[in-house]
């Protein structure tokens, strides 16, 4: 009988599982987790780079309609982030106001195209696929102008920021 009751404690410890076992299960799965969740941020800023170049395309195309009307690029000189959204307002509007670049525009995604109800704000601005505003740039002189995008930390004047002549 004695011989019974150890054979049958000893069932009952191979069949439970142990804290240890427990917490490296846990551990595992946390891995795995984090390796999923770093792939898939990272395959997100790569579709968003993508998208922003596509972007880029539709912009330079627009701004190539604007400068055969009018022999010219619409001048933005001032390189100021802070500013960014007024420079994007213009970009719009300049674009806007000539035919074939009108029709370019419309081939960019309205998420894209924002329009808030700011005092003296009359056209949207350009926003890139991580929700911050593109900023615009051209001096006279230049071969072509520059389109800038804080990239995937939102803050201009980092190293991830996309420019359009990169």
């Amino acid at each position: 009988m004695k011989n019974h009751k150890c054979k049958l404690v000893l069932r009952r410890a191979a069949n439970s599982v142990t804290l240890i076992e427990m917490v490296i299960v846990v551990g595992i799965v946390a891995l795995l987790a984090t390796m999923v969740i770093g792939i898939a941020s990272h395959l997100d800023n790569r579709t968003k780079e993508k998208g922003l170049a596509n972007i880029f395309v539709l912009l330079e195309s627009a701004l190539q309609e604007y400068h055969e009307y009018t022999d010219r690029f619409p001048e933005q000189a001032e390189r100021n982030f802070t500013k960014a959204a007024a420079h994007s307002e213009f970009l719009y509007s300049e674009l806007h106001s000539i035919p074939s670049s009108q029709k370019v525009l419309e081939k960019i995604s309205d998420s894209l195209l924002r329009s808030k109800t700011e005092a003296g704000s009359t056209s949207p601005k350009i926003y890139d696929p991580w929700g911050k505003v593109l900023d615009y740039r051209y001096i006279q002189g230049d071969t072509f102008p520059e389109l800038i995008s804080a990239g995937p930390d939102k803050v201009f004047g980092t190293t991830d920021d996309i420019s359009s002549k990169k």
